[in-house]
């Protein structure tokens, strides 16, 4: 695998991740390292960096506890302060070791920090690897609205080591892969291809996925980097996704951020033949592939109103409408289209039919 350079000015490493870390730690002169990280990749990922690498040893460590009901201001703070403890000054680096709840939080605690000093991402999940991680988007969730809190701030560098997929289990694994195949249905035929071939022959040669899957985000992402326009065609799937997740973190339960995606996607193909004139065969496609090979959410029918709720604070809306990111065909995005509740709850609705019957 070829390292990536992103014209946005830091370079994505695959080729030999843990010689480039070291070469770059080597190379940048930061007056303190630290790596932030949950109690998972600490665990089961730190000691195959501190094995290989000959800096990662040296670094202070601040450690939260994982999953996404940690995503907020509270912890940040806590972040915040131990990186003052160790000591951290505007010319010092954090290593975000971890998946999309760590590069986010991360990310937001770096570019916040005494008015912003260097990271870097090196993530640990599949999802963080093709998705998380790339293109510069910082967050928080606030009182359940995912990633209300946020930057624009680019790391300094991304360094992927696919050897830490082989601490995720099976259902990590497809969370990941539902980003993946989002990448293939706005944008590559081909790479949605490949995609269901691995899904088809139970997951092997997944590393395979994670170049052309970087490659779609981040030529989407240097058309647009602050998202304002082509980059929305990013959250196929997420406003109804999005709300999903905030409905189960209100309820006090987590869920992988992939299986709300999963449905999502389901729901907004719906919407996508009623208000972007998408084939019914397309939308039949879609039906087919993601129950097939993803693992997608539940939903109840009792669910609807408050999914609602959360979609009207979805950040891409204006003027108090709901908007989506559709599809008008497979590979092709529509961006800004406006869904009524009545619109959005007969999508649910089919789905949760589906599902049922």
């Amino acid at each position: 695998m070829n390292d990536i350079q992103s014209s946005l000015g830091y370079t994505i490493f695959l080729e030999d991740p843990i010689a480039s870390l070291d070469n770059f730690l080597s190379s940048s002169n930061y007056s303190k390292v630290a790596i932030l990280g949950d109690t998972h990749t600490l665990a089961e990922c730190l000691p195959y960096l501190n094995l290989y690498s000959s800096y990662s040893s040296t670094c202070d460590l601040i450690e939260i506890d994982p999953g996404e009901d940690n995503k907020n201001i509270d912890i940040c703070i806590g972040i915040w302060s131990m990186m003052q403890e160790f000591g951290l000054d505007r010319n010092s680096l954090l290593i975000n070791l971890g998946g999309g709840v760590i590069s986010d939080m991360g990310g937001f605690a770096a570019s916040t920090y005494m008015r912003g000093i260097d990271f870097i991402n090196i993530p640990t999940t599949l999802l963080a690897m093709v998705d998380a991680s790339i293109g510069g988007k910082t967050g928080l969730d606030l009182q359940h609205y995912k990633n209300h809190l946020g930057t624009f701030t680019h790391p300094k560098g991304i360094f992927i080591i696919p050897e830490f997929l082989g601490s995720l289990h099976e259902l990590e694994i497809k969370s990941g892969l539902t980003e993946v195949v989002k990448h293939g249905l706005i944008a590559d035929h081909l790479h949605l291809r490949d995609t269901l071939s691995y899904l088809s022959n139970g997951l092997p040669g997944v590393n395979e996925l994670i170049p052309q899957s970087i490659k779609i985000k981040l030529d989407i992402v240097e058309q647009d980097p602050t998202e304002k326009g082509i980059r929305k065609a990013l959250n196929y799937g997420h406003t109804v996704g999005h709300a999903i997740e905030s409905y189960y973190l209100a309820k006090g339960k987590l869920i992988m951020h992939g299986s709300a995606v999963a449905y999502g996607m389901m729901v907004e193909a719906v919407l996508s033949e009623m208000k972007c004139c998408m084939k019914t065969e397309d939308v039949k496609y879609i039906f087919e592939i993601i129950p097939n090979h993803l693992e997608p959410a539940k939903v109840t029918q009792e669910m609807i109103l408050d999914l609602i709720d959360f979609m009207k604070l979805d950040k891409k809306n204006t003027d108090d409408l709901i908007k989506f990111s559709l599809l008008s065909e497979i590979g092709k995005p529509a961006i800004n289209i406006t869904c009524t509740e009545e619109e959005i709850t007969e999508a649910l609705l089919k789905c949760i039919h589906y599902f049922n019957d």
